[in-house]
């Protein structure tokens, strides 16, 4: 990544638009990047994937026409694709976006992405297949079982990491099993110093019960609109009930309304706890980021100022 960066012409200033799912970042960016002549990268892991439209509140094609989107339906949903491919790919994104004269806007509430992007990323020993594959038998046949185990062997990271969180469950073991360290201890030496850009966070606040309201109408929206049916499809293209990105929220209940454990009239609750849930780990998440500015979640005017001033 260092070499990569080194023979890219990134951009000096980075303006990021935050906040938990649902509070409207990319009605924001939008206007933000429209009003600048800038132009719109993509931070959130679940939109990367084709085929997968209706659990993924992509921006709409009407705000994609409006200003050129990056990083949005990229590949898919089998298709590998972590935090150090979006790093990659998002690094390249934004200086295409600079060498064109414009203004690179990064949108998007996957803290994770957020974090790689503007500190750095520990790259970690490359995975192993085989190790992978033992950790999640392990996790099939019992579960909870692998994030006890992180508990045991790295506390640190079981605390960071959400209990549901297989994905990043099964690095932090496989990191500590190939290298014998733990992966919070490798982070704490890397402490994720690099600085590529000068960036600017806006945080879109909004109040609990408002962002109840959005994400209540959001679930049910997704029913409406079939994801149901549209993972049904997915599944008889060929793609398993196993796919890793189908594990994202909404995706996930739908899949158990498929195999019927959980009822078509449970579903909207279901996808709006979870969703729930979510945008309280980004809320936590944001907190512990000093440097944001905040303001209320439909205020274009505050946006397109602090975004004058920053690139300024």
């Amino acid at each position: 990544m260092a070499a990569q960066q080194r023979l890219l012409r990134l951009p000096p200033r980075v303006l990021v638009i935050a906040g938990p799912t649902a509070a409207g970042k990319s009605e924001i960016a939008v206007e933000v990047a429209e009003a600048l002549g800038g132009e719109i990268v993509g931070a959130d892991s679940r939109q990367v994937y084709r085929l997968m439209d209706v659990g993924t509140a992509k921006p709409s094609r009407r705000q994609r026409s409006r200003v050129p989107h990056h990083l949005i339906e990229v590949v898919d949903p089998d298709q590998d694709y972590d935090v150090a491919v979006w790093r990659r790919d998002a690094i390249g994104a934004l200086s295409a976006i600079h060498a064109r004269g414009r203004l690179p806007v990064v949108c998007g509430g996957t803290g994770l992405y957020l974090r790689s992007l503007e500190r750095g990323l520990f790259a970690g020993p490359p995975a192993d297949a085989a190790l992978r594959a033992r950790l999640q038998a392990d996790e099939a046949k019992t579960p909870g079982v692998l994030h006890g185990r992180l508990h045991e062997v790295d506390p640190a990271s079981a605390r960071r990491i959400h209990a549901n969180d297989l994905l990043r469950t099964v690095r932090a073991l496989e990191v500590h099993e190939l290298t014998g360290r733990p992966l919070s201890a490798w982070l704490a030496e890397h402490g994720l110093s690099e600085r590529p850009f000068e960036t600017l966070t806006i945080e879109l606040e909004i109040d609990r019960e408002t962002l109840r309201e959005r994400i209540g109408a959001r679930s049910r929206a997704m029913v409406d609109d079939g994801i149901v049916e549209e993972l049904a499809g997915l599944y008889r293209r060929g793609y398993p009930p196993s796919t890793r990105a189908f594990d994202a929220i909404g995706y996930r209940q739908a899949g158990q309304c498929i195999d019927g454990t959980l009822a078509l009239a449970e579903l909207a609750d279901a996808i709006g706890l979870a969703t729930a849930q979510y945008a309280k780990r980004q809320r936590t998440w944001l907190r512990g980021q000093a440097d944001t500015r905040k303001i209320a979640h439909r205020d274009t005017g505050s946006a397109l100022r602090l975004a004058r001033e920053f690139f300024s």
